[in-house]
């Protein structure tokens, strides 16, 4: 990489960091808690809309059951978070569902659960950034028409912001998430005193509006499954809580303790936003619609494709605190904000878990290594791209990936939570203390309950979403547990073929003999080179190799070999077709066969430029040769360079690069790095 792309990318990311930095960049509780929980959070500006809107397919009369929904969101997350509690106390190495369910049930379930985390991980960035569009899209026009773009390039931005590292991207995060919390706990507070004490009549904008019920009086089984696809709707509020667990090691120490602090606070947050806003829809007369165009009147005539149906929060914002006020603003800036930021509770999860599965070979290695700012960079890419790539395909919209939404993370969350009672019953067979049976036996309840209340809520999402678009997420998990799978086996497999053995082999005893081979088309300075190297090898024979394509040329070499008296000898390999590459292999291929127990060693001369054009008009033909000898057992390729003058070019980039870029050279200061530079010279 030039100068010219590495300036930009010191200016975007920043300055790498030394390995030993790494102790820097762990997070307080105060960053932790915007960092890792950023989506459940947020999720309060759309889950509330997404249980009215399935609510109103049966008309207002559904609407008085949202209280009693958002009652069993809050017995399940309150479940999910002591559940979770007791993983974080118990594996404080990170992994979360992952570990746990690999340590305690078998890897087979652990690739399950890493397959829903991921997925869900990829779902939260295309879900939370398209929200967030659709949010900022009812004040700027510009959003709304080009709502694809628009989440791509927050996508982009939210990366950039990510690749400098995770306390780095925490800290920014931070303000808006805090004055995101601040508005919703200020909105719910002057709501409820406005309503309770001043007795204030509170209308939402769409109060007046009638509902047109698409499945009119609906009783008995038919509104049962409505109900429950209502509530599995509203179980949206609980993703990105398994985040904290699977990002303990990004704390500081105690870092159980301080994961489990951050995870009951998180926990506590977000069930009374939840609720709040819940309330607040009801006593200020939100109506919504999953066909406002058609299903929502206005003095018995429909609103038409021109309304715009804006999300429940803001409906309610409005009606608390005044259209165009500045806490209104304030607050719908915020929303906006923070659901793009909700993403990142995803980009810290997915890179951590990836990290995790590249370590125990279940995903290429690359994604344990960390990047310039000590973060996982690649893991963050390939997040980007993938959601980057959902969100196209499905045009940013919010309603279409919701329904894809929730299938993963309750996988997880079941299966973490039977791998857990599996934990406390492996442990209680040997433990003799009472004190510590007892603390052990009301875990084990607490993740027994867990377990059963996430099992049947998953049933309940997979029935409920499974024609909605549940099963695109389920193919998701299947190809990524596939991938694994296989990722796997050819690690094993690699692994198992160079191990080194025990007993001397073949790879351990001396070849026989070495016959040193020198391709040659023409002579030249790379030639020459060429030949003197191999002539420093000291192999048992050597001999110079060409191919008659051209029996001009041919004969020109052969004169002009015995003009300069070179002694090694030169052979030639007729080619009536006027190929290079296949008469070398045979060559080659025919000395190994004469002589199993010897080695040949192919020595190729090669153009050193310093332009990747200038690339593509030299080495090909030496290209292809190497990798088909590359492919041949008992032959040796080396590659001899001979460094053009444009190569100069190259070098001195790379100098200047080097001097730029590497670790400490900003604190070594102009003199020292002067002193480098004229080494190198």
């Amino acid at each position: 990489m030039s100068k010219l792309t590495d300036v930009p990318k010191r200016i975007l990311i920043g300055r790498a960091l030394r390995s030993d930095r790494l102790g820097e960049t762990l997070l307080p509780k105060r960053v932790a808690l915007p960092v890792f929980a950023s989506d459940p959070l947020s999720s309060v500006a759309y889950a509330p809309g997404e249980v009215l809107l399935v609510l109103s397919i049966a008309g207002l009369s559904a609407y008085h059951f949202s209280p009693w929904i958002a009652v069993a969101v809050v017995v399940l997350m309150f479940t999910v978070v002591a559940s979770y509690r007791q993983n974080v106390h118990a594996y404080p190495n990170g992994g979360g569902g992952y570990e746990v369910v690999t340590t305690n049930l078998g890897p087979r379930a652990g690739r399950t659960v890493a397959s829903a985390l991921l997925v869900d991980y990829v779902l939260t960035v295309a879900v939370s950034i398209s929200a967030g569009v659709e949010n900022l899209g009812s004040a700027i026009p510009f959003v709304v028409e080009n709502k694809v773009a628009c989440a791509i390039a927050v996508i982009v931005l939210l990366t950039l912001m990510n690749l400098r590292g995770v306390r780095e991207s925490g800290t920014l995060f931070a303000i808006p998430t805090y004055i995101f919390v601040t508005g919703v706990f200020t909105m719910i507070a002057w709501g409820a005193f406005r309503g309770l004490v001043l007795g204030d009549e509170m209308r939402a904008p769409t109060a007046d509006f009638e509902i047109k019920p698409e499945h009119p009086g609906l009783a008995g089984f038919a509104l049962f499954f409505l109900l429950l696809r209502a509530f599995s709707s509203g179980c949206a509020a609980l993703t990105g809580v398994e985040a904290i667990s699977n990002g303990v090691p990004a704390f500081r120490k105690p870092k159980s303790k301080n994961a489990a602090t951050t995870l009951a606070l998180m926990g506590l947050l977000a069930v009374t936003m939840f609720c709040g806003i819940i309330a607040l829809a009801g006593a200020t007369r939100v109506r919504m619609a999953e066909n406002p165009a058609t299903d929502l009147f206005d003095n018995g005539v429909p609103l038409g494709p021109d309304y715009v149906q804006h999300p429940v929060i803001s409906q309610v914002a409005e009606a608390v605190f005044g259209h165009g006020s500045l806490l209104f603003l304030l607050l719908a800036a915020a929303t906006a904000l923070v659901l793009f930021l909700a993403a990142n509770t995803a980009y810290n999860g997915f890179p951590l878990l990836g990290s995790i599965l590249a370590q125990d070979r279940y995903l290429p290695r690359q994604l344990h290594t960390r990047g310039d700012r000590l973060a996982f960079s690649n893991g963050i890419l390939l997040l980007a791209g993938a959601a980057a790539l959902l969100v196209w395909a499905y045009g940013a919209s919010t309603t279409r990936l919701i329904q894809l939404y929730i299938v993963g993370v309750f996988v997880s969350f079941t299966l973490s939570q039977i791998g857990m009672v599996r934990h406390w019953n492996r442990l209680l067979t040997t433990e003799k203390d009472q004190a510590k049976r007892r603390h052990m036996i009301r875990s084990r309840a607490i993740n027994t309950f867990g377990a059963f209340f996430t099992g049947v809520v998953l049933i309940v999402v997979l029935v409920s979403k499974f024609t909605h678009g549940a099963w695109v997420a389920l193919l998701g998990m299947c190809v990524f547990f596939v991938t694994m799978t296989l990722i796997r086996r050819h690690y094993d497999r690699v692994a198992e073929e160079v191990a080194a053995p025990e007993e001397p082999s073949d790879d351990m005893v001396r070849p026989s003999r070495v016959h040193s081979v020198v391709l040659v088309s023409r002579i030249h300075r790379p030639t020459l080179r060429a030949l003197a190297y191999a002539k420093l090898m000291r192999s048992d024979s050597l001999e110079a190799l060409s191919v008659n394509v051209d029996a001009a040329e041919t004969r020109a070499l052969h004169e002009e070999w015995e003009r300069r008296g070179i002694e090694v000898p030169l052979k030639v390999l007729d080619s009536p077709y006027r190929e290079v590459t296949r008469p070398v292999i045979e060559y080659v291929k025919n000395l190994r066969r004469e002589s199993p127990r010897d080695v040949v060693s192919v020595f190729i001369p090669e153009y050193v430029v310093g332009h990747w054009y200038e690339q593509l008009l030299h080495n090909q033909s030496a290209l292809r040769l190497k990798g088909r000898l590359l492919f041949t057992p008992g032959v040796m390729v080396t590659s001899v360079p001979y460094q053009l003058e444009s190569s100069e070019a190259a070098k001195k980039r790379a100098r200047k690069r080097a001097d730029w870029a590497a670790p400490g050279s900003v604190r070594r200061g102009p003199k020292e790095r002067a002193k480098d530079s004229s080494r190198h010279t």
